[in-house]
């Protein structure tokens, strides 16, 4: 949705690296790039004027001129100004104290109101609640029957007392008013703890659809109104939401459609213009795609911060813990990692979702994003039909795939036999990875660290490690550097302090009371 803007405010921001000063000038070109970007972005005049005052302001006052690095001040006020126009902190449902806490949904005709109402439902149930769906869009044809389907898809029961219209030309039979009345009560009596009630849209903002939904509040007295807004419909976006606001006095704004390709000024906009919080976000076509709306993240995505936050929330949700456990314990026994755990592993990635949306999330992703939008999201699918074509031997011995067996291999998963070559020698490289890390090798380049080259490393034959002395040929002469050795040895045991850092002696030091697992005593010296 915002990779323009991305793109605009991360060229801007290059051409200030490596200033050491900032002068008045520097500034305010700056600030006139951040202004078309913004403008280019169909984000309201107003917003933007408030905006760059502000940026302008803080840019030019104390905390730039006096800043080390003053280019990665400015990224840091506007990324605060960013977070701020965006509704601040992030804001959550209020859940009722008693009763089921009643969540009413108003938007225009297209917003995806209906989709979303399914997508609430899910993410409610998936936090511990048991909603329910009230169908009061009795217009527009087959909408009860797309909540129906929806609430099935999620798994939540609808309310429908009425089938609505089926046809443009049918006069819908049934009161909205009383539907989302009948709904609440039983919720009530059946013990769901939210409500969630799905009323009609129209294709413009008119009196007669403002009406209708100022009644239902009326009758229903909800504990939230959102108000589901098309991130895609541009400057209108701030009329629209004007509005609804004066109509139904919304509690909170749900951006859907948040994965189009549109310019995405909507979103910068509404929440700055109506004073009220983005709650969520709707960001794909699947019950899935939709998140709780944070400001300061969505901020760092659009300066191409990454967004690391919630991909670790996604990965804790998606993860299975008892197969971590597995990993982590075979990686504590050093024992082989084998192609049925890259397949483990393959899957759990699988369950997190889109790669693309994924990797997207990664700082610095607006750079490689023309690569990021070919990636192939089939290839997950074709290595896993190269593993699953293997027999259970050779995914635990893969050295014994030879040319025969890899042709047999490509026939059966439909690939060509240079794609097997290409996926067991990553593999291959993979496990030796794996083994050095499980050895406490350390990572490849890494300086510092056990078992590597550089600085610190500790890699036999090192390009810094001490040159050892070569032994006599002469037998006698061989023998006494020996003993020399020894007592060199043995007098710098008995000059090392008797206490140890923990305040037992190095003498008293027992690494089998300790239950440490197997393998580990290498570490000690032992």
């Amino acid at each position: 949705m915002f990779n323009s803007l991305s793109d605009r405010l991360t060229a801007t921001f290059k051409n200030l690296r490596g200033k050491g000063r900032l002068t008045e000038a520097d500034v305010d070109a700056t600030v006139r790039e951040i202004r078309r970007a913004l403008l280019d972005a169909d984000v309201a005049v107003s917003v933007v004027r408030e905006f760059t005052g502000r940026v302008r302001e803080r840019a030019l006052g104390a905390e730039v001129s006096g800043a080390l690095n003053p280019s990665q001040q400015i990224v840091k006020i506007v990324n605060e100004e960013l977070k701020e126009i965006l509704g601040g902190e992030t804001r959550r449902i209020r859940l009722a104290k008693t009763g089921p806490t009643i969540i009413m949904l108003a938007g225009l005709q297209g917003a995806g109101k209906t989709t979303l109402a399914g997508k609430l439902s899910k993410w409610l149930k998936a936090q511990g609640h048991s909603p329910m769906l009230v169908a009061c869009d009795l217009q527009r044809p087959n909408a009860v029957t797309q909540l129906q389907v929806v609430g099935q898809r999620a798994g939540v029961p609808v309310f429908a007392p009425h089938p609505g219209a089926t046809s443009e030309l049918e006069h819908p039979a049934g009161d909205p008013v009383a539907v989302a009345k009948a709904g609440v009560e039983e919720a009530r009596q059946k013990l769901h703890d939210v409500v969630i009630v799905d009323t009609a849209g129209r294709l413009g903002v008119d009196a007669e659809m403002m009406d209708q939904a100022r009644r239902i509040r009326q009758a229903i007295i909800p504990n939230e109104v959102l108000f589901v807004i098309d991130s895609m419909i541009g400057q209108d976006a701030v009329n629209t939401a004007m509005a609804f606001d004066e109509g139904v006095n919304f509690t909170g704004i749900v951006l859907s459609k948040l994965d189009g390709d549109a310019r995405g000024g909507a979103a910068l906009s509404v929440a700055s213009v109506t004073g009220k919080p983005v709650m969520f976000a709707s960001t794909g076509e699947g019950l899935d795609d939709f998140e709780l709306f944070h400001p300061d993240r969505m901020a760092s995505r659009i300066l191409d911060m990454g967004d690391v936050l919630t991909l670790i929330e996604q990965a804790e949700k998606a993860w299975d813990k008892d197969e971590a456990a597995r990993m982590a314990k075979k990686f504590a026994d050093q024992e082989d990692f084998t192609l049925d755990d890259f397949l483990a592993q393959m899957q759990q990635i699988r369950n997190m979702g889109s790669m693309k949306k994924m990797l997207m999330m990664m700082p610095g992703a607006q750079n490689i994003r023309q690569q990021l939008e070919n990636f192939d999201e089939k290839e997950i699918d074709r290595v896993e039909a190269i593993v699953r074509s293997m027999t259970p031997h050779e995914r635990v011995a893969p050295k014994i795939i030879n040319g025969s067996r890899r042709a047999r291999i490509a026939k059966g998963s439909g690939v060509h036999v240079s794609e097997v070559n290409g996926l067991l020698e990553r593999f291959a490289q993979a496990q030796k990875m794996m083994k050095k890390l499980a050895q406490g090798g350390g990572m490849p380049g890494m300086p510092g660290m056990p078992g590597l080259g550089g600085p610190g490393g500790g890699r036999k034959g090192g390009k810094n490690a001490p040159k050892k002395k070569a032994r006599s040929g002469n037998p006698a002469k061989a023998a006494q550097e020996l003993r020399d050795a020894e007592a060199k040895r043995a007098n710098a045991a008995s000059a090392a302090p008797t206490g140890a850092a923990f305040g037992q002696g190095a003498a008293d030091f027992d690494p089998s009371s300790l239950n440490l697992p197997k393998g580990f005593d290498k570490f000690l010296g032992k």
